[in-house]
Order: structure tokens, then C-alpha cells, then sequence
């Protein structure tokens, strides 16, 4: 897979978020991670990613996105999934902050509602929206069960169909909801796991 010429604003940010550094004990807990993609990489294989939280609406989803628009910008294949262990919604608050990040957006109302996310004009919009970690339209075996919550890790034992399971853990912007901060700690996160997926795909060989 060749490089993709992203969006032109998300593609600033991703050059702008090669500068963040990433500390050492996360560099730890993303080997895995990097590991599980390397030998599919390896071996040929598609390079399939499910990341889980409890509501799907934020982390998950962040994670998902991110991994995808960032694995095409390096040229790696991947399929990227997310899930939860309960059906929410993808959150307002996480859409606004990709969209800041230069990703397009078509939003739909609804309850539960899909949204198609744009990164590359070249490319297909993926669709979004809040569904359990096995979901019949995820992945069923061979994946990487790419765990963003502690809660959902712990209360999630077994993953079933799951090559491997990698713990990531980031702390949940959902805290400030309502607040003056908002932004700033929605912003912060997603430039966190933005960054992570930066050092994960670049140490791809």
C-alpha cells in the first residue's frame, strides 16, 4: 500500500504531532502492539484492529479513527474496528475534536447514530458509530483486541476470537464533559492516542 495524500488539514496536524514526544513506559505498553502488526505485516496478512472501551462513544473510537488515518499515511493496510461492551453513542464532544483535527464528518441525528469519516479524498469514508465489541460487521477471529479502557479490560476477561490482547488504557476525556475545558482535555486526548499510532506505524519496518 503507497502512501495516501490525506486531507490537507489532517495532514498538518500529523506532521505537527510528530514533534510530541512519547514517554517511555507508554513506549513499553505499545510494543505489543507493535509486535502483532509487524508479524501480520510479515507474514502478508491483513492487519485487523479492534479497539474496545465500555461505551464505544470516545476512546474507541478515537483510537479506531486515528489507527486508520495514520496507518494509510505511513502506507500500511490495516482494517480498523472499535466496539464496547454496551451500545451507546458515538459522543458529540470526540466527533467535534477529530473534526478540529482536520478529519470531515457527515453527521447524522438519531440515537445511535452512523457517521461517515472522511481522510483522504481518494478514499472511501469509514463508518462510525457506537456497537458492540463482537458485532457481526467486526472481526471474529485473528485480530488484536486493542483494550483503551481499564474498566472494559477488566471487566472483559476474554475476548473471543482475539490473536492477542493489548492493554493501552488512556484516561477518559468524557470528566470534563460540561465544563470550560472540554476542548482543551478532548483535544489533549486525541492527540495522545493521535501521537501513539504515530510511533506505532513509523517503527513498522
Amino acid at each position: 500500500m503507497s502512501r495516501l495524500n490525506l486531507l490537507p488539514e489532517l495532514q498538518e496536524k500529523i506532521e505537527e504531532l510528530k514533534d510530541l514526544k512519547v514517554p517511555e513506559d507508554r513506549k513499553e505498553v505499545l510494543k505489543p502492539l507493535i509486535s502483532f502488526i509487524q508479524k501480520k505485516k510479515d507474514e502478508g496478512r491483513p492487519v485487523p484492529l479492534n479497539f474496545i472501551c465500555t461505551h464505544n462513544s470516545r476512546r474507541s473510537q478515537l483510537g479506531q479513527i486515528w489507527a486508520k488515518a495514520i496507518s494509510a499515511y505511513f502506507g500500511i493496510d490495516t482494517e480498523c474496528f472499535s466496539g464496547g461492551t454496551e451500545e451507546t453513542a458515538f459522543h458529540q464532544n470526540a466527533i467535534d475534536a477529530l473534526k478540529r483535527a482536520g478529519f470531515q464528518i457527515e453527521e447524522e441525528n438519531g440515537k445511535n447514530p452512523h457517521f461517515k469519516v472522511h481522510f483522504a479524498k481518494s478514499e472511501k469514508p469509514f463508518i462510525c458509530y457506537s456497537k458492540v465489541y463482537d458485532s457481526e460487521e467486526n472481526p471474529s477471529h485473528g485480530f488484536a483486541a486493542v483494550m483503551t479502557c481499564s474498566h472494559a479490560d477488566e471487566n472483559c476477561p476474554f475476548i473471543p476470537g482475539a490473536e492477542t490482547r493489548i492493554a493501552l488504557d488512556y484516561k477518559d476525556p468524557k470528566a470534563y464533559d460540561g465544563t470550560a475545558q472540554v476542548n482543551e482535555k478532548y483535544d489533549e486526548r486525541s492527540d495522545q492516542i493521535a501521537s501513539e499510532m504515530i510511533y506505532v506505524f513509523k517503527n513498522i519496518k
